[in-house]
């Protein structure tokens, strides 16, 4: 491929630089598309792009440390220690605060992206205790390890109104929640259904279990198993179809399978999951990330900023949609898929997982999921550790938050099939709430540009960084950031003629096609 020396990488873009680049694009070796043949594959939710917020958040405790944090925990870390994943190290984790749901940037950006949907779960849901009282207990009742109270709760489905992001959440399913002999019971669930009805909230989908594919890490009785797993399943569903029956009933909630990954002590294979189970679901979901952070991985260079832009830490997305998705064709083969959780790295994300290095693979992960006709992608998490979308103390938009916020703008339910490129990354939707076709071209080389010949003229948005590990994130050459007031700014595109694109490198770019003129989109 040949270089653009016009653009180097990591060197900041100009709307000028833009605007002279599509003359300098002629010298490009470009792919030609043709916006109003491309064909039409599928539809998505119209709450495609969603997020998580942990349970652990709602109630405060012990969540993954960020990398700024010192090394010593302090008193009320050792005070929380009892709440934490199952044989996890205590040291890996920090304590915090609930999150305040009522905070007005935190609303104001979240509101941006609706309709979305929320979802309120992770390793700590499974041992928290839903006190259905005006006076919760001072600490968990045996078995637990937090407390949810029911203002907690109703400021979660206050949240959740306001910014338009329907509830989704999983069960309690730890030691507390069982009878004597081990059993499952629906005391706990019924409580937490019947309170959020009654302030006029609402619970659109639940899954029984975060992650029963690693049950022990998750606080399961010792020794849980597929077939203790498929019992207590099947007791969920039925309470479910009998007491709501108008909210949907996700599974298994998997977590980071393929068809290559070592299985380790505790683990239950997600078939054997499913084979025990049975039928009851009304969406297939599963988890994804890529690799175990730095925290937790204990593998030196098991995932490097190296590797962030490259096809095979891209397509890791792929290899565990694949993995699931074969799942779901032998066991529920007409349910839609959900990935409910996914981030850069489990375990609170890389210290790159917040910079404009991690915006490739964000938004690649969404083209290519949408592609495949994923319904949902719930990204973990919307503002905590050094994965959310937003800075945990000040609810500053990351990178990642600046890339959702365009996807939310421009690219619509319409999925259409762009063929798969080596020259870039490229997807194709019909464009959201307007007639016309919007492109992702994603340039992961960093060194060499290429280019994109339209037949049509568009509104370009390119995003770029300084440096690829930068907290800031440029559009068209101008750093987005809040106003005074927490105002959004104007996310304008750059006016483009029916030619050659240059695509820079290690550049994001948009493509607004108002005239597309595809059968699909008009």
């Amino acid at each position: 491929m040949a270089r653009f020396d016009g653009f180097k990488a990591g060197i900041g873009i100009t709307i000028a630089a833009l605007a002279g680049s599509e003359t300098a694009a002629a010298q490009l070796p470009a792919l030609s598309l043709d916006p109003s043949r491309l064909p039409r594959l599928g539809t998505i939710d119209a709450r495609f792009q969603s997020y998580n917020v942990e349970m652990v958040e709602v109630t405060g405790g012990r969540f993954w440390r960020p990398y700024r944090a010192g090394a010593s925990p302090s008193a009320r870390d050792a005070a929380n220690t009892g709440n934490a994943p199952g044989g996890g190290n205590p040291d890996l984790y920090e304590y915090r605060k609930p999150i305040d749901f009522s905070n007005t940037r935190l609303r104001t950006l979240a509101a941006a992206l609706a309709p979305s949907y929320v979802r309120v779960s992770g390793t700590w849901a499974n041992t928290t205790y839903f006190a259905d009282s005006d006076a919760p207990p001072a600490t968990p009742p045996d078995g637990f390890r937090a407390v949810l109270s029911r203002a907690r709760w109703k400021a979660v489905i206050d949240f959740a109104r306001a910014v338009n992001a329907d509830i989704v959440t999983s069960m309690a399913t730890g030691p507390g929640a069982r009878d004597a002999t081990g059993l499952w019971q629906s005391d706990q669930a019924r409580h937490l259904f019947a309170y959020t009805k009654s302030i006029g909230g609402r619970i659109a989908a639940a899954e029984f279990m975060n992650e029963p594919n690693l049950a022990g890490m998750g606080s399961a009785p010792k020794g849980y198993d597929a077939a203790a797993y498929g019992r207590d399943f099947r007791a969920f569903v039925a309470f479910m179809k009998a007491s709501e029956p108008d909210a949907l009933v996700l599974g298994p909630g998997s977590a980071s399978e393929t068809a290559a990954a070592p299985s380790s002590a505790g683990f239950i294979g997600t078939r054997d999951l499913l084979a025990a189970s049975g039928p009851g679901i009304d969406a297939f979901s599963y988890h994804h990330y890529g690799a175990l952070s730095q925290r937790c991985s204990g593998i030196p260079g098991e995932t490097t900023p190296e590797a962030a832009l490259s096809d095979d830490w891209l397509a890791r997305t792929d290899r565990t949609r694949a993995f699931y998705q074969s799942l779901r064709d032998e066991f529920a083969s007409d349910k839609p898929m959900w990935l409910t959780e996914t981030a850069e790295a489990a375990c609170g994300g890389n210290p790159w997982a917040s910079t404009f290095l991690d915006t490739f693979r964000y938004l690649d992960q969404l083209g290519r999921l949408a592609r495949a006709g994923i319904q949902v992608v719930a990204h973990n998490t919307l503002a905590a550790s050094d994965y959310g979308l937003l800075d945990e103390t000040t609810s500053r938009p990351r990178p990642n938050y600046w890339a959702a916020l365009l996807w939310r703008r421009l690219m619509g339910t319409v999925v259409l099939d762009a063929g798969e490129h080596r020259e870039m990354h490229l997807y194709a939707h019909c464009r959201r709430g307007a007639r016309g076709v919007a492109l992702l071209a994603i340039n992961t080389s960093r060194t060499a540009a290429t280019a994109l010949l339209l037949s049509a003229g568009s509104e370009r948005y390119t995003l770029s960084a300084d440096d690829l590990q930068s907290a800031d994130v440029k559009l068209n050459g101008t750093t987005l950031e809040l106003g005074p007031n927490d105002d959004l700014p104007a996310l304008a595109g750059v006016a483009t003629p029916p030619d050659a694109i240059a695509l820079p490198p290690a550049t994001i770019t948009f493509l607004a096609i108002a005239n597309a003129r595809n059968p699909a989109c008009d």
